[in-house]
């Protein structure tokens, strides 16, 4: 009788089927894991843009639903997320000369960096539970880039990196 399944080819199937649920993203969620709830993240910090809160949580809500097969509720999920966004600041990073002896010098790279405490909890498995603060920044030339019409977007890029540390932390396990 001839074998339907090469070796190799068996050898992947064990593989994706033989450890539990897996998923290209990373995910490593347990089968009995179906809903997830995200509360608002509110903005305690006292600098950035005013729309912060809104921003962040949806991000947040959105990248799980894209990187995942759970369904969101308003709350009570088997996963669990809230927290805040607990600072924002602008710091010089670099200094640059003015090259006129008659002028002061000034900073020439700053750095935006956000901090988020965020709250997990997998009510399927405790093991997984963390409070903890997740930080990133992005640097720019303030004498070539308008902060005022830059800022937005920097945050964007900040909550991304942010958000996918939350995801790595909580469901990839890493």
């Amino acid at each position: 009788m001839k074998s339907i399944v090469s070796n190799g080819q068996f050898l992947i199937l064990l593989s994706l089927f033989g450890c539990g649920v897996y998923s290209f993203t990373g995910a490593s969620i347990s089968p009995e894991v179906k809903t997830i709830s995200i509360q608002t993240f509110y903005n305690n910090a006292p600098l950035g843009p005013a729309n912060m809160s809104n921003l962040f949580t949806e991000k947040l809500k959105d990248y799980f639903q894209q990187n995942t097969s759970l369904t969101l509720t308003n709350d009570e999920g088997d996963l669990q997320f809230d927290g805040y966004i607990d600072n924002y600041t602008i710091t010089p990073v670099s200094a640059g000369a003015s090259g006129n002896n008659n002028k002061v010098d000034y900073s020439q790279l700053s750095r935006i960096t956000v901090t988020v405490y965020a709250t997990y909890n997998n009510v399927k498995d405790e093991t997984f539970n963390y409070d903890k603060k997740f930080s990133f920044f992005k640097d720019f030339d303030q004498n070539t880039v308008d902060l005022s019409s830059a800022e937005e977007a920097f945050v964007e890029e900040i909550f991304d990196q942010i958000i996918i540390d939350i995801f790595n932390q909580s469901v990839a396990n890493w």
